[in-house]
């Protein structure tokens, strides 16, 4: 069955987390995979699971136990995290307008934006739906808990993640979650030119810019506006 177009959605705070449900496996195995790599790094069980509350980009949690795991500096491990978590830049302009409350209230929402809540909450036209956005984000952020205290507590159980096939599990879901918004010219544009820009910098730069640096792809569509 095709994915539904997200112009016909059905939307809301029961649609958002019905949505979500089917990318919790996915986001389960790889809080499990950080899980299983923290621990296996001497982190213990309370920092990544206090790093998983707060944070919650898994990106940018295994670049900070991968440099700090491998003897490297706080510097570079921030620095790489918030290299990976700068692709939220241009998901935040559509997303800020949507939320609402104070600036406490707009604060905890925010945290609940990440790639695969915005792509359920995305309208298709540039912006977003507020509460479908909360159910995917709350669905989504209580999977990746669950997955990280499951990878800390069971790490020697699980073994190696990529045994598993856990490794290609979150690119898997990135490519779910953008076969849909492949809907009009613009966007198969911008992916494809995204698609380009990150395969070429890859073998040259650090990890993160890439993903940055493809980000820039989203000006075809303000071009042709």
């Amino acid at each position: 069955m095709p994915p539904t177009p997200a112009a016909t959605r059905p939307q809301g705070f029961r649609a958002g987390a019905k949505a979500a449900l089917p990318l919790c496996l996915a986001l389960v195995a790889f809080g499990m995979s950080f899980g299983v790599l923290a621990r296996a790094n001497g982190f213990g069980v309370v920092a990544p699971l206090v790093m998983s509350m707060t944070t919650f980009t898994g990106a940018s949690q295994f670049a900070v136990v991968s440099i700090l795991g491998a003897g490297g500096g706080l510097g570079a491990a921030v620095v790489a995290a918030v290299l990976l978590a700068s692709r939220y830049l241009p998901i935040g302009l559509t997303v800020a307008p949507a939320l609402k409350g104070s600036r406490a209230s707009r604060l905890g929402q925010a945290q609940l934006v990440i790639d695969e809540s915005w792509a359920v909450a995305n309208r298709g036209d540039g912006t977003v739906d507020r509460e479908t956005l909360l159910g995917a984000g709350i669905v989504l952020y209580l999977s990746w808990q669950v997955g990280t205290l499951a990878g800390l507590l069971g790490g020697d159980l699980i073994g190696d993640p990529s045994r598993l096939g856990l490794d290609a599990a979150f690119p898997a879901l990135f490519l779910a979650l953008l076969v849909p918004q492949l809907r009009t010219r613009q966007a198969v544009l911008a992916a494809v030119a995204g698609g380009l820009i990150a395969l070429v910098l890859t073998p040259f730069t650090r990890v993160g810019i890439p993903v940055v640096a493809a980000s820039a792809a989203c000006l075809a569509g303000w071009w042709r506006r």
